[in-house]
């Protein structure tokens, strides 16, 4: 009998591995646990089965953020995503985020934050080539077309803060020549918003706005008709040509901190969308203050801060104590562990990464996973369990129940028929183990990422003593 459970459990684990690895199945989690229970080979304790938590999914998604800085290969990108989000929607991605798509300066070395020709999306032979460093524009199409056939929406990323490319004229509000000149014949071939002098800084109108960090003498007025007709109140505007030509589903904007929020505001009241903006700050006052102006979501750039300082110096009480917009704004914050600005010189260092997901795919807020950290094979599997659980389980009213240096547990006490969560950090070597209080009387507890593998059993008060393993996670919910 322990032979035949020995086998079914390996069975089941090398199913398991070959689904992931082959991303051919249509849910890596499709297969229901049950409540199988099996034996130990090391311990001869039983290893604990969950049950199948398919049964709380919601219409809550993860965002992916589908690029990283300077991807490879060069002009196959939009091929190399279309080929992803069968395997992204089964894992549970509702949304891609794509680097910026238009023609830059730099052409086939582009990432898009050198916007010089936003109506060029690969199809105009300028800067150097016709593809931008994405590919073509049928490429683009054919994304977009994949990713909605997959119900995963597809985010552009607005640069309407400074251009960069154009021609050079005679400047009279800097007494120069500037590279201000944007039509058919210098970094525009669309025709389509051209631009000079007067549409940035300084101009007849305006001296200048918050902030002229990038490419300063190209420093878009947003307070000049002719930019704000043409980014969105225009029929052909490039809000309105991105949503209802090419099919992009929402925005995100790039360093916002750079013009008034007020024109993300117009933008999306003009247009509608999912939207989310760049205000990279770790002053949690600030952002939240601009949501509330934008009236639109923020990245948790707080959030990511705390988290770095958190694992860094090995104090997990900073989770509880460090002030974070997902703690104020659930709804608005959109969490994540790096990007491709952070991740180039890492705010959260790779051996801590897996700690920050646990967190942020078990908390509010809306999430988002790293295309590097998801491709990584030591990480896929155990980000696919968390966001399991971030769309099943993660559910209802957080309360921290324990932190300090090495150990961090908070539950989340779940909604209705949904049992909630418990997730427990460890950062200790060793396994601990701690006595909380839970919302689950005389219940069976199993850990949803496998790190332990025998059940708990909460007492007639709910009191249990969760464990999590060494330098690892746990997340804890009835059998």
């Amino acid at each position: 009998m322990i032979i035949n459970t020995i086998k079914k459990v390996a069975f089941l684990a090398i199913s398991a591995s070959i689904c992931m690895g082959s991303h051919s199945c249509s849910d890596a989690f499709d297969q229901p646990t049950g409540l199988i229970e099996s034996l130990d080979t090391d311990t001869g304790d039983e290893i604990s089965q969950g049950q199948d938590l398919t049964a709380f999914l919601n219409d809550r998604g993860v965002m992916m953020q589908a690029f990283y800085w300077d991807v490879e290969p060069r002009f196959d990108w939009w091929d190399v995503i279309a080929e992803k989000t069968d395997a992204w929607a089964a894992a549970g991605i509702d949304r891609i985020w794509l680097p910026p798509a238009s023609k830059g300066q730099s052409g086939g070395f582009s990432m898009g934050y050198d916007p010089s020709d936003y109506y060029d999306l690969g199809e105009y032979f300028q800067h150097g080539t016709t593809e931008t460093r994405f590919g073509s524009r049928e490429e683009l199409d054919n994304l977009i077309a994949k990713a909605h056939g997959n119900n995963i929406e597809v985010v552009a990323d607005i640069v309407m803060g400074h251009n960069s490319g154009g021609g050079s004229e005679f400047n009279p509000y800097r007494m120069k020549e500037t590279f201000t000149l944007f039509n058919e014949l210098n970094g525009n071939a669309s025709g389509m918003f051209n631009r000079g002098f007067e549409d940035y800084h300084p101009n007849s109108i305006h001296e200048m706005d918050e902030s002229a960090l990038f490419f300063e003498e190209q420093d878009l007025c947003h307070l000049q008709d002719n930019v704000q007709n043409w980014f969105w109140k225009f029929d052909n505007s490039v809000a309105k040509y991105y949503k209802n030509t090419v099919g992009f589903d929402g925005w995100r904007f790039d360093f916002v901190k750079s013009f008034s929020p007020e024109f993300v505001k117009a933008w999306v009241d003009e247009v509608g969308g999912w939207t989310v903006g760049e205000f990279f700050d770790g002053n949690a006052d600030l952002v939240r203050a601009w949501v509330a102006d934008a009236g639109v979501n923020a990245f948790d750039f707080p959030c990511l801060f705390q988290m770095r300082d958190a694992f860094e110096r090995n104090d997990l009480s900073i989770l509880q104590t460090g002030d974070m917009l997902w703690k104020t704004n659930p709804a608005e914050a959109v969490t994540f562990v790096a990007n491709h600005d952070t991740d180039r010189e890492p705010v959260i260092e790779e051996e801590y990464k897996l700690f920050a997901y646990a967190y942020i795919l078990t908390h509010p807020g809306y999430p988002t996973v790293f295309y590097l950290d998801y491709e990584n094979a030591e990480f896929q599997a155990k980000l696919n369990d968390l966001i399991l659980i971030n769309r099943t389980i993660a559910s209802g009213e957080l309360e921290v129940l324990y932190a300090d240096n090495d150990e961090y547990i908070a539950l989340r006490r779940g909604e209705g028929d949904n049992p909630g969560l418990a997730v427990y950090i460890n950062r200790n070597g060793l396994e601990l183990s701690r006595s909380v209080a839970t919302q689950w009387t005389e219940q069976e507890l199993h850990d949803y990422t496998g790190g332990i593998t025998s059940s708990l059993l909460t007492d007639e008060s709910g009191t249990v003593s969760l464990k999590a393993p060494a330098n690892g996670y746990a997340v804890w919910s009835v059998k």
